[in-house]
């Protein structure tokens, strides 16, 4: 007995074949299976519970495509608050060669915003409305007839001698390159901003060329100009030499290398004339978060006049300021018919 009370149980000996193990459940199933247990056992209750789900659906729906519609409406109608300033790049050359007096006469009479003016310097240090080389229209190369000809090879008498023999319709005959300060006296108290886009060329380049800018200020009493240039040098001797300048700065694409120039240079510039296709709304949150205002430049068919405006630039640089103003009109009107509310 003892012996047998003293002997250890053995286990009970393992099957030669094991069961095979209960697959595991998929997550989908037991997420069901839980959902299912929330749920009443009442079908009817099931049935008016999963209607008044379903009745959700639409006004979510329609909630979702409303956020949508007002964002849409909000971006093609958000500038009507603080609209762009129209801008005549050159006055407007759609009837007249840019820079003369007859575009800037043109562009005053559709009651523009701003008017930018190139200003070139003679080789006698005298400014004028002029540039050495444009697309189209009016410039010193294409009255020369020579494709190398800077405006500070040129003296006044001859660029003035030029002038007479390029014209381009019966309205402004004999018209005589003008000078930038008898286009300014006529420009600037008849508008909001004069843009002086200053060329920097042979042979003095920027050896007093801010002097001579801030001279031709001062003699036109010309408080609404702003000075920009593409060399910020320029810029930057503007600005050391007045306080009270304003002063901007170009953004473009740099020929050497491809990419675009720095958004933020020159400490105290107050505008940056930023070419129309690298303008986003990234671009515009930083200038404006670091007090730059973005003009667009320069912006001539609807499509990017449209653009423009959805991005809320500052101002856009147009040749076509009328056509700008038709479409911000008829924008004007259609988010009249949307009820957005104007201002």
């Amino acid at each position: 007995m003892r012996g047998l009370l003293g002997r250890r149980r053995q286990p009970p000996p393992l099957p030669l074949f094991p069961g095979a193990k209960r697959p595991a459940q998929p997550a989908a199933s037991l997420l069901v299976g839980r959902i299912s247990r929330l749920l009443p056992a009442n079908r009817l209750l099931r049935l008016l519970l999963l209607l008044a789900v379903l009745s959700l659906v639409p006004p979510v729906f329609f909630h979702l495509r409303l956020r949508r519609f007002h964002r849409m409406r909000e971006r093609k109608c958000g500038w009507i608050a603080s609209p762009p300033l129209v801008c005549a790049h050159g006055g407007d050359s759609t009837n007249a060669f840019s820079n003369s007096m007859e575009a800037f006469r043109m562009a005053l009479d559709s009651h523009v915003d701003c008017v930018e003016v190139d200003v070139s310097r003679s080789s006698d240090g005298v400014l004028f409305a002029l540039h050495d080389r444009v697309d189209t229209g009016r410039d010193l190369q294409r009255m020369s007839g020579n494709s190398t000809a800077k405006v500070g090879h040129w003296s006044t008498d001859e660029i003035k001698a030029l002038g007479t023999r390029f014209q381009l319709s019966k309205r402004a005959p004999n018209e005589e390159v003008p000078r930038a300060e008898d286009a300014l006296v006529m420009i600037s108290q008849s508008v909001g901003q004069v843009i002086l886009d200053v060329k920097v060329g042979p042979p003095s380049f920027e050896k007093h060329l801010a002097e001579d800018v801030l001279s031709l200020i001062r003699r036109t009493n010309c408080k609404n100009c702003l000075v920009w240039a593409k060399s910020d040098d320029l810029g930057r001797d503007v600005i050391k030499l007045s306080k009270d300048a304003v002063v901007g700065y170009i953004v473009m694409v740099d020929k050497s290398t491809g990419r675009r120039t720095e958004l933020l240079r020159i400490k105290g510039a107050k505008v940056a004339g930023i070419y129309h296709p690298l303008i986003n709304e990234q671009v515009i949150k930083v200038m404006h978060r670091h007090d730059r205002k973005v003009f667009a430049w320069t912006v001539d068919d609807t499509n990017s006049m449209r653009k423009m405006l959805y991005e809320n630039v500052d101002a856009i640089v147009t040749s076509n300021p009328s056509l700008l103003q038709q479409l911000m009109q008829e924008t004007r009107a259609e988010c009249l018919d949307y009820g957005f509310a104007l201002p």
